[in-house]
C-alpha cells in the first residue's frame, strides 16, 4: 500500500553523549507551573491542578538553529523551561513509579504569540494559535537519566542578546515532573517519544527579528535560538 501523499519527514531530536536520536510522538505542555509566572500572568498561583496543552510535533527546532518571526503576530514571547522526554509507556501511572518513565531532559523554549493568546482568553476561545504554530518549540539535545540523574533543582535562565530575561530554578515547579507525569498520565496513556515542557519561570517578554536567545538549565544543557526575519 503506498501513500496517498509525500510521508512526512521524522522528528528527532539528538541524544547527548553518542549517534542516537529520540523520536519526538507528542508535545504536552504545563500551563502556569510557577508561581510568580501565573501571577504576572494575571492568575491566582494556588496549587490547583496542573492544566496541559499541545504543540504539533513538527514544531521542534533543534539547538542552533533559527526560528523565523511567525504570521499573524506584533508580540512573540520567550518562555524558558524544563523538558522531560518520555521512555517508557504508562498509564494512570504511581508517584513512586513515574521517574521510572522518564528517557531524560532537555532545555526547551514555549515561543507564544501573546497577543493571539492573550485574545483567545478573552473570548474564551481556544489557545492553539498562540502557542501551537510553526517552529515554537525549540529544543536542546536530550540528556539521559542513566547520565545526569533526575534534576530537582537548579538555576534556569534564558538570555536576550546577553541581557538576562528569566531567571529561576526548577526547584520552584508548582507541580515537580513525578507529580506532572501522575497528573498527565491519568488524561492519557504516555508513549515513548512523548516530550513534556514543564512550564516557565517569571519574566517572559518579546523577541523580534535579530534577536538571539539562549536558554540555560544547570546540569541539562544549553539552547542557542537566534530569531530570523519573518518568512
Amino acid at each position: 500500500m503506498t501513500h496517498a501523499v509525500a510521508t512526512p519527514p521524522a522528528i528527532t531530536l539528538p541524544v547527548a553523549g553518542g549517534d542516537e536520536t529520540y523520536p519526538v510522538r507528542r508535545i504536552w505542555c504545563v500551563g502556569r507551573n510557577y508561581a510568580a509566572h501565573a501571577r504576572e500572568m494575571g492568575s491566582d498561583p494556588d496549587r490547583e491542578p496542573p492544566f496541559f496543552f499541545q504543540k504539533p510535533t513538527d514544531a521542534i527546532v533543534q539547538d542552533g538553529d533559527a526560528i523565523a518571526y511567525p504570521p499573524g503576530t506584533a508580540n512573540l514571547h520567550h518562555e524558558i523551561e524544563l523538558v522531560v522526554a518520555i521512555g517508557k509507556a504508562g498509564f494512570k501511572i504511581a508517584a513512586a513509579q513515574a521517574l521510572d518513565h522518564v528517557f531524560g531532559y532537555a532545555v526547551g523554549l514555549d515561543m507564544t504569540r501573546r497577543d493571539l493568546q492573550n485574545a483567545a482568553k478573552e473570548t474564551g476561545r481556544p489557545w492553539e494559535m498562540g502557542k501551537s504554530f510553526d517552529q515554537s518549540a525549540p529544543c536542546s539535545a536530550i540528556q539521559p537519566a542513566a547520565a545526569i540523574g533526575h534534576p530537582d533543582h537548579g538555576g534556569i535562565w534564558v538570555k536576550v542578546n546577553g541581557e538576562t530575561r528569566q531567571e529561576s530554578d526548577i526547584s520552584h515547579l508548582i507541580w515537580n515532573v513525578s507529580e506532572t507525569i501522575v497528573h498527565l498520565s491519568e488524561l492519557v496513556e504516555l508513549q515513548p517519544g512523548d516530550l513534556i515542557y514543564t512550564g516557565t519561570p517569571a519574566g517572559v517578554g518579546a523577541v523580534v527579528a535579530g534577536d538571539l536567545m539562549e536558554g540555560h538549565i544547570d546540569g541539562v544543557g544549553d539552547l542557542r535560538t537566534p530569531v530570523a526575519a519573518p518568512e
